[in-house]
């Protein structure tokens, strides 16, 4: 089970840290992603980070102002979202794949948090 925190509505250039915890013993040897989901728009990837944290990527629309982390020990990962845009606003979805190497694409992920709402006001 994943369950996301964080999201809210901002001021455009303002800051949100969205956290998703998960249930299991498995986390550590799971790759983890983030996505959004605009209304009327397909689900896109945002940022995804390997089991051991050692290896990150990043939509080109949030390189240089999302960071993606994770803690294996309190099976919790993190999105920090800085320099927020209007863009931005969406559902953000954590996901976990049963594989230790991260993909960009939905299909490759096998569990999905429940969203978290961003809303960036310009």
């Amino acid at each position: 089970q994943l369950v996301e925190s964080g999201g809210g509505l901002v001021q455009a250039g303002g800051s949100l840290r969205l956290s998703c915890a998960a249930s299991g013993r498995a986390f550590s040897s799971y790759a983890m992603g983030w996505f959004h989901q605009a209304p009327g728009k397909e689900r896109e990837f945002v940022a995804a980070i390997n089991y051991g944290g050692s290896s990150t990527y990043y939509a080109d629309s949030v390189k240089g102002r999302f960071t993606i982390s994770r803690d294996n020990a309190k099976s919790t990962v993190y999105l920090q979202m800085n320099s927020l845009k209007p863009e931005d606003t969406a559902v953000y979805y954590c996901a976990a794949r049963n594989a230790g190497f991260a993909r960009t694409t939905p299909a490759d992920y096998h569990y999905w948090g429940q969203g978290t709402q961003v809303t960036v006001s310009s």
